[in-house]
């Protein structure tokens, strides 16, 4: 990858993002995208119970996460070398025309089980790529001190849009059935492209490191030191810290294992640049950085110790005390709210003081309401407890994810997302199956307390690491 000149973001924009148009029009289409999604998947379900058995509709609906878990790394090397706004409107694109020639498809004939599984495939092939780069498109519409609060207003679109798309795609199947769903789904994406294309960006000037005397550059700590000499070039990666040194002759990049000669400007060739090598100098940068490496690691624990007993275990829970499916719905809806105010005080607020602390601080207490969730004697209050529930993890996560946008190098946003999604989407969906086998082992009360155990590690780690725990948000 050619070596990136990154000049410091302006500390404010004098208009916050909740204001901006730019921002504003990201937002929109981030939403629309997001509903359209919520379509597609509700009229996928629908369409692969009737046209197949339960465990073949099952089948048809997690094949997609096999092409992401698996191309989400290569994808968040795209978003960076091909620029984040480019990634969004070809994936925006695709999907809208996959989902529209479907829609068409089942119109003209009847859905068959390997059409829909073919969509599948190629929504999760296109998320691979998605979803790194819409981690790395904020920080190139807005400055660095507003990223907090688009944080929290993504939060809050995430949020409308699982309101909004569930019974929008529950009426079209109604109306059309399941092509009039689709049909629906490709129209709402649709809507997110030329949003896409009037958004300006930020974009980061690049440069060869041959000739950026006086420059600062991304190094595996976001430091760099810049230095003239005579003869040749050389940068070295050492400790942490880069340094160049710029003059006639040729160029050598050291960097352990990496290290390779190139031929400098003086010959007209510049330094070669594979995906590869992209790929592991993302992952070092990340695993030498002395708060994305824990903060990784501590939202890892506390997906891995979430979503079992907040999706498969709230339904078994539900039906051991007969809540039933109107209760369970009322004991989410209680999480759903509670996550989206946490998402609206950050949009609204825009800062929240001591990120990292408070953030370790809300994974425990979190942890916490999760293991008494399986002790609660009723269904109102077990939605008092989900609201808890969603207010602290909705806290933890967008404090988390805020973290993750303003202490990562915007030249390594694409590879950071994508190591962050892995974790969330490819990681954490693992201990579904086994919350399942563990309560019918054990019971709820022992596996929501162990999970509530994993969760609140993640605190307990962000806590100990002194950087991650000192960490602030831009003012």
């Amino acid at each position: 990858m050619t070596t990136t000149v990154i000049p410091p973001a302006p500390a404010t924009t004098g208009r916050p993002a909740h204001r901006d148009g730019n921002v504003l029009r990201w937002l929109g289409a981030y939403a629309s995208s997001m509903i359209g999604d919520n379509i597609c998947y509700l009229a996928l379900s629908w369409a692969a119970v009737q046209s197949g058995t339960p465990a073949q509709a099952g089948l048809v609906m997690t094949v997609s996460a096999v092409p992401r878990a698996l191309l989400m790394l290569g994808g968040g090397v795209v978003a960076d070398r091909f620029g984040p706004r480019k990634v969004v409107i070809g994936s925006d694109t695709v999907r809208c025309v996959a989902v529209l020639a479907l829609a068409a498809l089942l119109f003209a004939t009847s859905p068959s089980l390997w059409l829909l599984a073919l969509l599948a495939v190629v929504f999760g092939t296109v998320d691979a790529v998605f979803m790194p780069a819409v981690g790395a498109l904020p920080a190139r519409i807005t400055s660095r001190d507003q990223l907090a609060r688009v944080q929290g207003m993504r939060g809050l679109a995430i949020r409308c849009a699982n309101v909004i798309g569930a019974p929008l795609g529950g009426l079209g199947v109604a109306l059309g059935g399941a092509a009039a769903a689709f049909g629906l789904a490709g129209m709402l994406i649709a809507v997110s492209v030329p949003l896409l294309i009037s958004v300006r960006m930020r974009e980061l000037p690049g440069g060869d490191v041959d000739g950026a005397v006086g420059a600062s550059a991304p190094s595996d700590t976001g430091h760099a030191r810049v230095a003239a000499d005579t003869g040749h070039a050389r940068v070295a990666a050492d400790r942490g810290h880069a340094r160049v040194a710029v003059g006639t002759g040729h160029a050598r990049v050291v960097g352990g294992e990496d290290s390779e000669d190139v031929e400098g400007a003086a010959q007209g060739q510049p330094a070669r640049a594979t995906a590869w090598r992209d790929l592991r100098e993302g992952l070092r940068y990340i695993r030498r950085h002395r708060v994305l490496a824990p903060l990784i690691a501590a939202i890892a624990l506390g997906d891995l110790g979430f979503v079992g007993p907040l999706n498969v275990g709230l339904t078994l829970l539900a039906d051991q005390r007969g809540w039933g499916a109107s209760g369970m719905g009322w004991v989410l809806a209680g999480f759903g709210t509670g996550a989206g105010a946490a998402a609206l005080l950050l949009a609204v607020r825009g800062r929240l003081p001591h990120a990292g602390r408070l953030a370790a601080v809300a994974i425990l207490t979190g942890s916490v309401a999760i293991g008494a969730l399986a002790f609660v004697p009723n269904v109102a209050a077990a939605i008092g407890v989900a609201l808890l529930v969603g207010l602290l993890a909705g806290l933890s996560g967008a404090l988390c994810g805020a973290l993750l946008q303003t202490q990562a190098d915007p030249a390594y946003l694409g590879r950071v997302s994508a190591v962050s999604g892995i974790v969330s989407l490819g990681l954490a969906p693992l201990s579904m199956p086994l919350t399942a086998a563990a309560i019918g082992w054990w019971g709820t009360g022992p596996v929501f307390v162990t999970s509530a155990g994993v969760c609140g590690l993640g605190g307990v780690l962000a806590l100990c690491v002194g950087p991650l725990r000192r960490a602030e948000l831009p003012a």
